[in-house]
């Protein structure tokens, strides 16, 4: 049987993509992910995009609501890409997000390994230090959900008090010329992180985690997991303004983090020094062109883009041979992948966190050890 488009279906939502779409079965076994569906909704659907095994749809009707919908507290989260989740329970996210983090591990990664836990401070909103806004001259905002059109906004639920009234103050005040990205990043207060009983400074475009508080938790779990002894080394890759290296390598004798931004790694150096961290130096530089031959790292700990580990990259570890990877990234699919290509390598512990609220997206920590 061929789906065509505009053909409209009664379905029950079982399940969540990684997107975060519900997904519904049809009658032929067609896979069909719906837009802003929730798991256990009954709902008429008519279909948008069709292929042999695999349909995209949206809801014309909601036949019988679930019992994980909520009301919408957002009055442009059907326009703005910003969210994904403000239509469903926080606890149904999190199950979502478990779910999509342990259907990867095993699907991709092929481990028996489910997460332990999914961490989070229970705060939903106002979490981002910093956000960007877009602006076409006349309006400022948001992308639309997988579109370049700008969703005008005056608050958003995401962001503290405080930066909202500076959003509020660029639309009144008409701040916005044609044609500009507004990518100087608005901040809660200041450039100046605490997380835990260390201080962050970041400057240019450094890479910051964008959710302070559930940063600390993060970096708790990948120090429990990467357990470091006074005489050991830990070198982090991937090591930004310092962050992870700093946070774990005060236990351990010596740190190297390595990144390829300039201004991260000046960062880096600052807050070494500002914390009274003697034992941590940083090195400008590729990854991926990393010079191995002079180090011999205890434990590896990599926190890289969303793409994952270059092959070259995943050599190299390999050849430094540490008896423990500690492994942090935000897209558990590119994960999964990298786990499976770290020969001689097997996942011991993994959990989840979850960094972004209302949104499909979650940060996943593992701990690889290597296999004698």
């Amino acid at each position: 049987m061929n789906i065509k488009i505009n053909t409209k279906f009664t379905v029950e939502i079982f399940d969540y993509s990684n997107d975060g779409e519900g997904v519904a079965r049809l009658d032929n076994g067609c896979i069909v992910f719906v837009e802003d569906a929730v798991r256990s909704d009954i709902c008429d659907i008519v279909i948008t995009k069709a292929r042999t095994r695999l349909c995209h749809a949206k809801i014309v009707k909601l036949v019988k609501s679930s019992e994980h919908r909520i009301r919408v507290d957002c009055s442009v989260f059907d326009r703005c890409g910003g969210c994904d989740y403000r239509h469903i329970s926080y606890e149904e996210e999190l199950f979502a997000k478990r779910k999509k983090v342990n259907d990867a591990l095993r699907r991709i990664g092929g481990v028996g390994v489910e997460i332990e836990d999914i961490l989070t401070t229970g705060k939903m909103n106002g979490y981002r230090n910093n956000i960007q806004l877009k602006s076409d001259g006349s309006k400022i905002g948001f992308y639309s959900s997988k579109t370049h059109d700008i969703v005008e906004i005056d608050k958003c639920l995401l962001v503290p008090e405080d930066m909202n009234r500076t959003i509020k103050h660029m639309q009144e005040s008409g701040r916005a010329e044609q044609g500009t990205t507004l990518a100087r990043v608005l901040h809660i207060k200041s450039d100046i992180e605490t997380i835990g009983d260390l201080t962050f400074q970041r400057s240019g475009n450094a890479f910051f985690q964008v959710n302070t508080e559930v940063a600390r938790l993060l970096y708790d779990k990948a120090r429990e997991y990467a357990d470091l002894q006074l005489h050991e080394c830990l070198l982090d890759l991937y090591c930004g303004t310092g962050t992870i290296a700093l946070y774990l390598g005060r236990d351990a004798k010596r740190v190297i983090g390595v990144e390829i931004n300039a201004h991260a790694i000046d960062d880096a150096k600052v807050n070494a020094a500002n914390n009274n961290i003697n034992n941590a130096e940083f090195v400008c530089g590729d990854v991926s062109k990393l010079d191995v031959s002079n180090l011999t790292p205890d434990c590896i700990t990599v926190d890289p883009p969303r793409k994952g580990l270059t092959c070259e990259l995943i050599q190299k570890i390999t050849e430094l041979s540490p008896s423990r990877i500690v492994y942090i990234s935000c897209a558990p699919a590119t994960l999964a992948r990298d786990i499976n290509l770290l020969n001689g390598y097997q996942v011991k512990r993994a959990c989840a966190v979850d960094m972004f609220p209302r949104t499909k997206h979650v940060e996943v920590v593992v701990l690889l050890s290597k296999i004698e």
